[in-house]
């Protein structure tokens, strides 16, 4: 199949996000690669979010109701996509450039389950803070804190058919429990795009201070006792504590 056939289903999850989600929806608008249906899963937003994703006609769906966290809300994207590939752009990230979308869909081939590329940390200014830049995996990789950048993460649809889709029990670690699923123990065929792929706005759930790392750290290492697979922690906290150059 030509990668111009492909088809993207791109899921942007949201709740009182109009601070930041109109920069999202222009990102995605720019894409030079038209083949996508954009969603929108809002979680029964009160400002006016969605007043703002009704000016942009691209958007294919907006789904707004109350759900059970971020995971659930990025299942029920899933189940209504139509796309072959599946991608999530969060409500405070952009894309790199107006050619990502397209870098990714031209690294699908018919041996390729899912590609991930790296990713630049921004504060409200668009200044750069920290770089995520990515590698090839290799089998073990979780196992030394390694996991690809989630935003940059694109996955093909019957892959989430044939293994699941998020586990809802997870509040932060959900996506790591879904990658450390499909590539370490379903083996699923990866491309790694040694460009930088999506702008992230620095904060959120996931960069809060040493609770939310504490919290992450039990949610991984109960990722890897679900997926029945033995990990040395003090090993893995070591190679975590690593990632502290990715500041500089």
């Amino acid at each position: 199949i030509f990668f111009w056939m492909l088809k993207v289903s791109l899921i942007t999850v949201c709740y009182n996000s109009s601070k930041t989600i109109y920069k999202t929806l222009e990102s995605v608008k720019s894409q030079k690669f038209k083949n996508f249906e954009h969603i929108i899963v809002d979680r029964k937003s009160t400002d006016n979010t969605l007043q703002i994703c009704s000016k942009f006609s691209h958007i294919k769906k907006i789904i707004s109701e109350k759900d059970n966290g971020v995971y659930d809300a990025f299942n029920k994207g899933i189940e209504c996509s139509e796309g072959d590939i599946i991608g999530f752009l969060n409500s405070d990230d952009v894309y790199y450039n107006s050619g990502s979308l397209d870098l990714i869909v031209q690294n699908f081939n018919d041996n390729i389950d899912c590609v991930f590329g790296n990713l630049l940390y921004i504060n409200y200014k668009g200044e750069v803070v920290r770089r995520w830049k990515s590698k090839t995996f290799k089998k073990g990789a979780f196992k030394k804190a390694w996991m690809p950048a989630h935003p940059t993460f694109y996955c093909r649809k019957e892959i989430y058919d044939k293994f699941g889709g998020y586990k809802t029990k997870y509040i932060i670690a959900g996506d790591f429990e879904l990658m450390l699923r499909f590539l370490e123990r379903k083996r699923i065929r990866s491309k790694f795009i040694d460009k930088p792929i999506i702008r992230m706005l620095s904060g959120g759930l996931s960069n809060e201070g040493i609770i939310s790392k504490i919290k992450i750290l039990k949610e991984e290492f109960e990722a890897f006792k679900e997926n029945k697979m033995d990990v040395n922690k003090l090993f893995y906290i070591f190679h975590k504590a690593g990632k502290i150059r990715e500041f500089f």
